[in-house]
């Protein structure tokens, strides 16, 4: 299992180096992870507000983060369903997302996350997925 800060982020860099672009893990536990983004343009959205795909990417990663500190490593196990609702305006500030894992089973896991703007007095996202783990 992967349950560092460092160990997750360099996990993420070697096996996932595109979800640069979703932020880096900033806190770590059993089961469950903290991320930030810092936002940048290319974030955004028309009117200047973080875009959905963004927050789904960040979910997503946090989400799977925090699996790993399960099971992990297991760069192989695959999104199989994701949910989000949208609940406010996100602002053009740092994102967090807070994950845990609900359910680990021998071949998928379930989890959910909190998107917040800027704090997590502000939250603006509740996510929900569902993960394909590989046999070992």
């Amino acid at each position: 299992m992967i349950q560092t800060v460092e160990g997750l982020n360099q996990f993420l860099t070697e096996h996932f180096p595109q979800g640069e672009g979703f932020g880096y893990v900033e806190e770590a536990g059993d089961g469950w992870v903290l991320m930030r983004l810092t936002v940048a343009d290319s974030h955004l959205r028309p009117g200047g507000t973080v875009s959905g795909p963004t927050m789904m990417g960040m979910a997503d990663v946090a989400i799977w983060s925090a699996l790993q500190t399960k099971i992990g490593p297991s760069p192989m196990t695959v999104t199989g369903n994701l949910n989000i609702n949208f609940l406010s305006k996100p602002e053009p500030v740092d994102m967090l997302a807070r994950a845990r894992v609900l359910r680990v089973g021998r071949r998928n896991g379930v989890g959910e996350c909190y998107i917040y703007s800027g704090s997590e007095d502000s939250m603006v996202a509740h996510v929900t997925a569902t993960y394909s783990i590989p046999a070992k």
